[in-house]
Order: C-alpha cells, then structure tokens, then sequence
C-alpha cells in the first residue's frame, strides 16, 4: 500500500538520490488461480472425527507440521513441480465448481447431512473468493501492463520498473516479484496435514457466504512449504514494500530473498532451512535484539520493516487452519517517522513524519516543465507562477503525540523543512504520477528526506479525525484549518493508521502555526551558523546547541531543539522566558532545588505516548509515578519561595498554576501501592538469564543448521547455561504487584501461601515415611513436578522408577506431590491473570490523564530550559538583552558563543566588537573589509546567533544587547558547489543570494560574506555592489556584508553607504599578529600571503607570489632536460 520514493516495486528501496537509469520494460508473468468456494453444509448436533487413511497422492508428503522456530533442518528435500499459468489478458467471470470442504470420496451436494460415521479433515487450502454453489465468480483482474511516458523524468522520480500491474481492489502498489530461483517462485500452499479434533470445536449449522477472506489464495500446484514460512511468504507478499521479521519462538527470522540480501547487512550468517519443496535461505538473530537489527534496517538503511508477531489460534481457528497453534500477523510496521519507543531513537530530538499535499498540476503544466527539465534547467530555479502554489503541511511525533498543521507555497517551504526536520515525507500517491511537480523541485535541493507514497484516505474532514485525538476539536478551530491543511493531515492520519496496523493511537488535537509568531531560518542559514551541528563534518560538537545545553530531561533536550529551531517574535513570549530565567539567576538555590527534582523526573512525555498507543509495561509506569511525585514537589516550591519583585513572582506562580495534580496523584498513589518493584527487579534477572540461554541456543542452531557446502570454519558449540528459573524451580516466580492490589490477588496469594505451607508439610512427611532426609519437591521444565533425592539415600530407593539419575542424583514422580504441584500452578496461573487485569486498569487509567499528564509534562520541559539557561548565564557571562519592535541592532562587547568556548578550552581570549547596525547615526548596512583569518565571517556569525539566542529567551555573550525584533535570519557565507545538481561554486552562490533578495523584509537581519568571489574581479565586483545596493535601497534591512572587493567600499562610500575596516598589527621583522578589532575605515590588503605562510607553503611559492605582488619580472630558468 506504501512504497517509499525511489523504490522499486518488489522489495528494494532505492536512495532518494536523483536517478539517470535507463528507463526499461520488465514484464512479469502471475498466475492468478481461483480458489474453491464453500459449500453450505448442515452439520448435525454430534458427530466424532478422528483421522482417516491418507489418499495415495498425498501419502508421501502427509503428516504433522509442529509450530516450533524452524532453525533446526524439519525433512529431507524433496522435489515439486509447478506448472505455468498464463497471465490473462483482461478481468473474466469465470464459472467455477469446486469440490467440498470435507475430503471425502465423492462430492456431496449442498444439502447432505453428515451421519455418524467418522470422517478425515484434511487441511484444503486457503479460500480466497468465497461464492455459493454453482454461482460465477469474478477472477481477479489483472491489468495490462503500462509504460512510463517516454519524456524526461525527474531525476528525483523513481523510473526503473516501468512494468504495473493491478491486483484487483488491492491498494498494494504492485506485486511482489522475487527473482527466477527454483524456491523462489510464488509460494502459497503448505503441507497437508490431518488434525483430530473435538465435537465440541466444531461449527454448527449452516456455514454462510462471508466477504473474501484477507488471505492470499493457495494455488494446488506451489510447493508445500512448512507452515511457518509458508507464514512468512504469504506476509512477504502482503507487504511487498518491507523487509519482514517473523517471530518464531524466541527468534524473528528473515526468508527466501530477504535473507540473501539483508542478511550480510546486519552481519547474520545466512543458512539453509531443508524443506520438501526444496532449500530455503534463512538467517534469525534472538527476540531480545529486536531493536539492534531494527536501527540498522529503519535508522541507517532507511528501509520499512514489517514485524510479524505470534497469536496463539482459538480452537475454531485452529480447525481452520489444520491444527495451527500460532498465527503470525504482521502487527506493525516501522519506518525511520513511525518510531514510538525504539531504544535507538534520538532522546533529546522530535522524530516527525510529515505529509505534504499539493495540487496535482495539469497535464500541460507538466509538459512545459518537462521540456524546461529537457532544457538543462535547474530546479532549484522555481517557476515564478509555481512560487504561490498552496501547500498543506501536517507534521506529527508518534512518540510524543506532538501534532501540527501549516499552510504554506513554494517559497516557504524549504525554511519549514529546516525548522521541522521531518525523518519522513508523505506524499498523495497521486504525485507519484506526476515527476515534474515544483514540490519535487523543491524536495531535490535536500537528499536527506525519505519520500513515502501513501493513499489519501477516507479522513477529509476534521470530525473525522476525532477517533485519534486525545479530546475533540472547537468549533473554532476546526472551522481554521485550510483546505489543504485538512487534506495533508487526513493523508498522515491515514498513513500512520495503517502503519501501526489497527492499533489505537491518542494525539494531542493539531495546533496551526498560522497564527504563531516565529523567527524564519531557511536550511542555508541554519548550516552556515552551525546551529545544530557543524559544516565541516557534521558533528555535534562545535554547533550552537552543544555550547548552550544544559538541560538535564529529555524532555527539556528536545524543547531546546524546538526552541532553537524556530526562535519566537512575540516580545510578551519572550520576555515570560526572560523573567524565570532572571529568577533562577537571583535564586541559586531555588534553581539548584528544581534541577535535583527534574533529575528524579523520567521521559514523561513519551511515557504517556507508549500508553495511549496501548503499550507500555511495569517499568514504565513506576516511571511515571516517580515523575508525578517530582512534579509535586516543584509545584509546592515555586509556591513556597519568597518572590524578590512582582515580576519574578507571577512568572512562578503563572507556572505552577499550569500543573494539574488532583488526578495524577491518585494515580501515582495507587501505582505505587499495586506495583512490586522487587518483583519487577527479580523478572528483569529472569529475562537476561533467558537472554544468555536464547543466544547460546541462537549459536548451537546456525552451527547446526549451516548449509552443507559451506567452507567457513565451524562455531564450537556452547554450552547452554543454567537459567535462574530451573536453579531455584518455582519459587523463582517474581510477581509484578502486590498482594493488596485487589481483592481477588490478596485472596489468591493467601491460598497460594497455604499451599506452599502444605508443600512444606508434605516435604517433612515424605522424608519421615520413606527414610531420605535429602528430598526435596521441585519443579523443572523438562520433567515437571518431581521429588528429588542426592548421596547416600539413593540406594534406599531403588525400587522407584526414576524419571532421572546420575551417580548421586534420582528423580522421580510422586503422586501426591504430582496433585498439590498442579493446584499450585493453577493458582500461579490466576494471579497472573489477575496481575494482568490490575496492569490494564492502571493503564486505562493513565489514558484517562492523558491531557494533564501532558500539561505537566510540558511544564517539567520548560522549567528545565530555563534554570539551564540561567546556569549557562552564571558560567559564561551572559547579559539579558533588552528587546523592542524597532528595526535597531545594538551589541557591545559581543562574542561569539562557539568560537570563545574553542579558545577558551586553549587558554586563549576571545577579541570582543561592538555592533550598531540599524540605528539612525550607523545605518542599516555596514560594509566590511579585512585580510583573510582577520575575523570577518566570525564577526558575521556571532551577530547573527547573538539574535537567535535573544529572541528564544536566552542570555546573550555580551557586554549590552539592545535588538529589534528580527522576523527572519539570512545568511550567505562560505562556498560550495553542487555538481551533482550541475551547479558550480558561483551558480550556487547567486542562487542563494537570490533568495535572500526576494525574501528578505525591512525587519530581517542578513548576513553576507565575499559575494562575486567564484568570478572574475570585475564581474565579482559588479555583482558584489549590485546586491549591497539592492539590499540597501530595495530591501532597506539590518545587513552586514564583508567583501574583499576594495573597489566595492569605494563605490559604497560614493554612494554614502559607511565602509569598516579590519587589520593586522606588524612589527619590523616581518611577525604579524591580527588584531580581531572592527575599525572604522577601508582595509585594501588582504594580506593573503600572510596566510598562505601560517598554512605552510614552500618558501619557493611564498618569494614567487611576493615578486608578482610588487610587479617584478621572475628571472628566466634554465630548462630541466
């Protein structure tokens, strides 16, 4: 139903890099069978089964299919023919007679009634189209096969497989087509096997006609694989866009082509599983892994991963099924925007998928912007008429439940992508048809996002959205969102839905950004200031957000990163922060006090998530009480501290009047009193040991089950440890809560005492009567309840049978033992099932506090960014800045918050420079000069992030801050080319300043360094005052622009524009140091060669480049023969 951008339609899926393929035909041939339809049979009320003889065709290959994990070799191999079928050429209703249901020597019309006698069920195969007697039914059509319009494509469109062919009703976007291989064809049948059941299993009355069954259709002439990965082939097909992991046991194995292909990716050996329909490759890894393999397949390859879990068959449909004791249904599916509680998800970032919706152009839109493709134009380059195309943006955190919608053209979107940073796309399937939309223009500029085609849905309406909310909709709100807007979350509802495959999912209602007030930094500015990590080598160290952390919650890591991302314009919004940070200045042990409080607090966040998604464990909610409790504690604090000014006081108190406690409290209360946290421990002890045994198990099962041709060296085999469950029996079991957690458990673990006390009683009397005082009653896996004796009074039993024995051991059954052992496990058995309606109360009930939880966890965040911004102000020396709405930008003494942390961890200080721009006396623009390593880019950059830090309600690194509110942030510094994109160093650069250009508003702040450098001197100068003239007349807003053009500060001064200057300091010996000091004047050396010396060119280069300086002749060489 999905299938990622770029991705071929059998199982790969391809990097969203641009493809130049070959455009090619591959034509796949599918045989469609049709399955047998069910006659209606009436079925008197007794009647007893039990298997009969098997017929000769099916003597060979009938017998019993055990559900186990399916490493170890099942049979020999054996050799199956399959017979072609012809594709057809077009949908055809087809008369079909089929025979019975019941194997049985004859057919039996509709209306004949079972006798007494016995009769054998063999397994038929699966009904794929359900149909009364001697009724047409309608084959599944297969369309004719299409090709993709020969014109160019974009190279952002996936354009390999041109062969589609459609299944029907079915909304999978194509088949499933393993290569040519003798077991790789389309499997579907499994063994025949014979199953006894019981009258009572058995259906009564007459079987009605039911819609066709989900099931994909058996065809008679497939190979008959086991059960399990006839299981799994079956999944493969389903979900032919995903690579499938199939839980068998205490394993999730991978088949047939996924296997061979995924196998080496994640480092697994590949064996071959023996079968009678012929070898099938296989590789597994244990359960308790599940997250190592998935960071590789979701995080690093950026594939989807369907996982298929185990559910045990009720009676009725282990009769259907012939006797299956598990069913494996795929029960989610992951991909790199569905991450819900993953161990490898980034704690301290929002995971967001975004879906996207835009118009499908017309037909001649597409043409011309085929023919500009074809002409060697450049998309980055955007069709002025495409620039105001209406866009729908819908964004949402599964983990967190954070929910929120955008209208948005062309021209903001890259700025929104940058801010967001969605680890998925969706687009309508439409757009898939569609390659040369401006939204792909747009989406090639930036290879990072993974693109997912997914199908609109039925949710085109707000109410129907309510299903997934925490609480309803105004009416207000509904009635604001855009047409789009509603469309773009209707497609990221339907996507998600389907992903997590039926589960239930509790979002937090959308909020729109129409109507918030942030700061705009488009993906350029955001990489050239190094916000979140660097250019060089994308690190995280060296970014802005490395040097300002120091949140100690997740949840506060990750409201940074939105913070920083999308910096506020709201001066009451700002100020708000500005004030509880003043206030855990002033109060260092008030904030001192809610740090150690936050620590104790855990992820609250996506704790509640993993219960509205109805997962979540024991663990997870001793968490959230723990976290309750700290967020009381907080409350009480900020109500109790003595305020120093009206200011800081209603800051606290507006705070602490966000927390809800009433509810929460009792939840925690009675979390605290139902959970055992010994017991939780003691189970945590129990899986690891299980853990050790499971991959000692894992190591035994590849060694034995490697293919015989193999040459690697073979694994010795380990030695399987003993688990804690059989060294201390049954008493190792480690109950989750408590007895006084209901009623029914107090009752039950009272008996369950009793009996241990009979067990006691019974132990003593055994010893007395038969004379061993070294008996003692155990439990074990393998043998159940036995009485146990060691030394020397094994010889005064021998009379015994013993189960088990060794030189100084015997083990052997007792009756009564046998008869308290059982009434024992059946006790464990019901408190278990009690613990278990107890744990699904207190989660319902954490569902029920969905909304305060939330609220309270938002509260906990902001609390913890803010004393980490007044801890960052005590060690750093920050300042508050003062903030207004004028178009002024006044700093003096500012430092650059990366650069002084790098130079101060050298021992070295950080040259400080005051900065004016914007005022009446100084101008708008400042023109600046300087040699190279002087400090010209520094000083652009440290201006600029001195800005995002003010407006996010930081302190900044500055002597005195002043600003004007700044509506968004440009930046053009550095230089780099894209050949890929066929753009050169200088195409790139005026790409970028054309858009700062066309954007920029008299309230944004710019920041440009050495434009017109990619060309020649003149050209470069011509454009250089051609953008600062622009920039000063037309866009008229606060800019700063370093140049070593000279010829530009003469034009600027002409032209009334104020020039500043930048030297060097140099002494009679030729030494030289920079000053880092912002002069006023022209600077017209760069004194290059200064560099080029610190760099360490040859001496050689160094005297050749100063004779060309001054304009001396180099003397003639002689020639090397």
């Amino acid at each position: 139903m999905f299938r990622p951008h770029g991705a071929s339609r059998v199982c790969h899926q391809w990097s969203l890099a641009p493809s130049c393929w070959k455009t090619t035909t591959r034509r796949f041939t599918r045989s469609t069978t049709l399955t047998n339809d069910i006659k209606a049979l009436h079925r008197p009320a007794s009647v007893s089964t039990t298997s009969a003889p098997p017929t000769p065709s099916s003597a060979a290959t009938s017998h019993t299919t055990p559900d186990t994990p399916s490493f170890p070799p099942t049979s020999p191999s054996a050799t199956t023919s399959t017979r072609a079928t012809p594709e057809p050429e077009a949908a055809q209703s087809l008369p079909v007679s089929t025979p019975s249901l019941l194997s049985t020597s004859t057919s039996a019309p509709a209306s004949t009634i079972l006798g007494p006698e016995l009769i054998s069920i063999v397994r038929p195969a699966r009904v794929g189209v359900h149909a009364l007697p001697d009724q047409p039914i309608q084959a599944p059509a297969l369309a004719r096969h299409s090709l993709r319009p020969s014109r160019p494509l974009h190279p952002l469109h996936p354009s390999t497989f041109t062969a589609r062919a459609s299944h029907g009703p079915s909304t999978h976007l194509g088949p499933f087509c393993p290569p040519a291989s003798p077991h790789r064809s389309f499997q579907a049948r499994g063994k025949k096997t014979k199953t006894t059941v019981k009258l009572s299993d058995l259906p009564q009355g007459l079987i009605q006609p039911g819609p066709q069954d989900s099931t994909l259709s058996i065809p008679d002439d497939e190979p008959q694989y086991p059960t399990v990965v006839l299981q799994a082939r079956q999944n493969m097909r389903k979900f032919d866009n995903c690579v499938l992991l199939t839980r068998v046991g205490g394993f999730y194995e991978l088949y047939f082509e996924h296997a061979e292909e995924y196998g080496p990716l994640l480092n697994l050996k590949v064996a071959s599983k023996r079968t009678n329909a012929g070898p099938v490759p296989m590789a597994g890894f244990p359960f308790f892994q599940l997250d190592r393999f998935l960071k590789i397949l979701v995080q690093d390859l950026n594939r989807h991963v369907a996982v298929a879990e185990e559910f045990p068959n009720s009676a009725l449909d282990k009769v259907k099924s012939g006797g299956l004791i598990h069913d494996r249904r795929v029960a989610r599916i992951i991909t790199p925007g569905t991450l819900i509680d993953e161990n490898f998800m980034d704690p301290f970032a929002n995971n967001y998928v975004m879906a996207i919706y835009a118009e499908t152009q017309a037909d001649s839109n597409s043409d011309k912007a085929a023919t500009a493709a074809h002409a060697h134009s450049l998309p980055s380059c955007i069709d002025p008429q495409a620039e105001d195309v209406p866009l729908g943006l819908a964004w949402l955190d599964l983990s967190t439940g954070l929910f929120s919608t955008q209208q948005a053209n062309a021209i903001s979107l890259p700025s929104i992508l940058s801010r967001v940073c969605p680890r998925e796309l969706v687009l309508d399937q439409g757009q898939e048809l569609n390659p040369h939309h401006t939204l792909f223009d747009l989406l090639d500029d930036d290879h990072r996002h993974l693109i997912t085609y997914s199908p609109q849905g039925d949710l085109l309406r707000p109410s129907d959205w309510l299903p997934m909310l925490e609480a309803p909709l105004s009416t207000e709100l509904a009635a604001s969102f855009s047409s789009e807007e509603v469309l773009a979350v209707g497609l990221v509802l339907n996507y998600i839905k389907h992903r997590l495959q039926g589960q239930s999912m509790k979002l937090q209602p959308p909020m729109r950004h129409r109507s918030m007030q942030i700061m705009a930094i488009d993906n350029n500015s955001v990489r050239a200031l190094e916000v979140k990590q660097t250019i060089r080598d994308g690190a995280f160290r060296g970014s802005l957000l490395h040097a300002i952390r120091r949140t100690v919650t997740k949840n506060g890591a990750r409201l940074l990163n939105e913070w920083l991302s999308a910096p506020s314009t709201s001066l009451d919004v700002i100020s708000a922060r500005q004030d509880l940070v003043a206030r855990f200045i002033s109060d260092r042990d008030l904030r001192d006090s809610i740090i150690i409080l936050l620590l104790r607090s855990h992820d609250s966040q996506r704790l509640v998530q993993k219960f509205a998604l109805g997962r979540g464990d024991a663990d997870d909610l001793l968490g959230l009480a723990s976290t309750i409790a700290a967020t009381k504690d907080i409350s009480a604090l900020l109500l109790s501290v003595s305020s120093i000014g009206a200011t800081s006081a209603d800051c606290l108190v507006s705070m602490a009047s966000r927390i809800s406690l009433d509810e929460p409290l009792k939840l925690a209360h009675r979390i605290k009193e139902a959970i055992d946290e010994d017991g939780i421990s003691h189970q945590h002890e129990v899986e690891e040991s299980a853990a050790n045994q499971i991959m000692a198990l894992a190591e035994n099962v590849v060694r034995d089950d490697s293919s015989i041709d193999d040459d690697a060296a073979p694994m010795p085999r380990r030695r399987r440890p003993t688990s804690i469950r059989e060294y201390y029996a049954e008493d190792s079991e480690g109950w989750i809560m408590k007895p006084a957690a209901s009623r029914i458990l107090k009752r039950l673990h009272k008996e369950l005492k009793s009996l241990l006390r009979e067990k006691d009683e019974l132990n003593d009397s055994l010893r007395e009567r038969l004379g061993v005082s070294s008996l003692t009653l155990r439990w074990t896996p393998s043998l159940g309840h036995i009485a146990h004796i060691k030394g020397r009074d094994t010889k005064y039993l021998v009379d015994i049978k013993a189960l088990s024995a060794s030189r100084s051991t015997r083990s052997f059954h007792l009756p009564e033992w046998t008869a308290l052992g059982q009434r024992l496990d059946q006790v464990r058995g019901e408190i278990r099932a009690e613990e278990q309606v107890v744990f699904t109360s207190l989660r319902e009930q954490v569902v029920l506090n969905l909304v305060k939880l939330r609220r309270n966890a938002a509260v906990l965040a902001e609390l913890d960014v803010t004393t980490s911004f007044a801890k960052l102000a005590l060690e750093q020396n920050l300042v508050r800045p003062k903030l207004n709405n004028t178009t002024s930008h006044t700093i003096v003494g500012g430092r650059h918050p990366t650069v002084e942390g790098a130079l101060v961890h050298q021992g070295r200080s950080f040259v400080q420079n005051d900065c004016h721009v914007g005022t009446p006396s100084q101008g708008r623009l400042w023109l600046i000069t300087g040699p190279n390593m002087a400090g010209k880019s520094t000083f652009l950059r440290q201006n600029a992030l001195i800005t995002i830090l003010a407006q996010i309600g930081c302190y900044v690194p500055a002597s005195y801050a002043e600003l004007g509110i700044v509506d968004a942030i440009f930046s053009r510094v550095g230089s780099t080319d894209n050949l890929y994109r066929d753009q050169s160093t200088f195409m790139v650069e005026m790409l970028e300043t054309a858009q700062i250009l066309k954007q920029a508003t008299p309230r944004s702040f710019v920041i440009m360094d050495e434009i017109g450098r990619g060309t020649t001197p003149e050209d470069g100068t011509a454009v250089s005052f051609a953008c600062l003239h622009h920039i000063a007349t037309v866009n008229q807003c606060r800019t700063l622009f370093a140049t070593h053009f000279h010829n530009v500060a003469d034009l600027a001064s002409a032209a009334g524009l104020c020039a500043d200057g930048d030297d060097v300091d140099e002494d009679t010996e030729g030494a030289f140091t920079y000053v880092h000091k912002l002069r006023k004047g022209i600077n017209r050396d760069s004194h290059a060669l200064k560099v080029a010396k610190l760099a360490g060119l040859p001496e050689l280069a160094i005297h050749t480049a100063q004779r060309i300086l001054n304009n001396q002749a180099l003397e003639p060489r002689e020639s090397i023969k």
